[in-house]
């Protein structure tokens, strides 16, 4: 242990330097302004902000969120104000922040794909893109771009062609394979990939016989879909050479510490921080913790680190 007792909680992801491994999720940390009530982001590892289509998107119709055991279904639809509005009016405010700002991207097709990110690199205060390729709540039956790895390969190649910065590529849990949606993304150009997103998911009301979000089918997150998601980030860590964040059901530093142990750099925090808006920040304490009762110096020697 290092004399001191300072513990080095920093995570290098080759395109990108963390202070820590910890990030909030996309979809759950707003536009990255919304939390600083309750937290200061520069805390954090980083934070990637709420999904991004080129024009504003009025997201599904009501009702739109509703809570299972250990979980949480949602359908909002990806509602945003869309690249102007956040160029205008959110990202000024980010760019003091003492840490990685990381946007969202979403696309109907390639091509929209495209012009966000075109769009989004005319301006500074931007570390990198997480594209968005893997949200199953926009239409029902949860069709997205990453359950194939040519469909994946397209979108991720045509956005490396014109990106300025670095991309990390969102994964569905539920394509197929997922770790052959990962080595299709990594063959593509992508930085790294994040995975996962929500399960495709329903609830019915058993009274009125219909369901429970008007989309009828939305995405679960959660601490119920945890352990799946961790088995994934394992198979995506030992099949790709780049980068892998690990996300799904983390509410505890020790639950961060599986999916680093497991293979992954970095973890992000998505629907605990609606619980407990302060639950990243007890992420980042207990990690350090963990650390000092273990006498490593370094977290990111934990990184997978698994015995198996």
């Amino acid at each position: 242990m290092n004399p001191s007792g300072a513990v080095d909680l920093s995570v290098d992801l080759g395109f990108l330097k963390l202070k820590n491994p910890v990030l909030a999720a996309s979809g759950t940390f707003g536009y990255g302004l919304e939390f600083a009530p309750f937290l200061d982001p520069a805390r954090l590892g980083g934070f990637v902000v709420k999904g991004l289509y080129f024009d504003p998107r009025p997201g599904n119709p009501p009702p739109r969120l509703t809570e299972t055991p250990s979980g949480l279904v949602n359908a909002v639809g990806l509602q945003g104000v869309g690249v102007a509005a956040f160029c205008e009016q959110s990202l000024p405010r980010l760019r003091g922040l003492d840490t990685a700002v990381i946007v969202n991207v979403c696309g109907r097709d390639t091509e929209e794909y495209v012009c966000v990110v075109e769009y989004l690199d005319g301006h500074e205060g931007i570390d990198a893109y997480e594209l968005n390729i893997s949200c199953p709540n926009v239409k029902a039956g949860g069709a997205c771009p990453g359950l194939s790895p040519e469909t994946t390969r397209e979108v991720v190649a045509a956005v490396k062609r014109r990106s300025r910065r670095p991309v990390i590529t969102k994964l569905s849990p539920n394509a197929a394979d997922v770790a052959g949606i990962a080595a299709a993304a990594e063959e593509a150009g992508s930085d790294a990939v994040s995975l996962v997103n929500t399960f495709l998911a329903m609830a019915v009301d058993v009274e009125t016989r219909r369901p429970k979000v008007a989309n009828v089918y939305g995405g679960l997150s959660g601490p119920a879909i945890r352990p799946i998601a961790l088995r994934m980030v394992h198979q995506a860590a030992s099949r790709v050479k780049i980068p892998v964040i690990g996300l799904g059901g983390i509410a505890t530093a020790s639950d961060a510490l599986e999916f680093l142990i497991a293979g992954a750099r970095a973890v992000q925090v998505g629907t605990a921080g609606l619980v407990d808006p302060r639950s990243a920040l007890e992420i980042i304490d207990g990690l350090e913790d963990y650390c000092r009762r273990h006498g490593l110096d370094r977290l990111s020697d934990l990184c997978g680190t698994l015995q198996a």
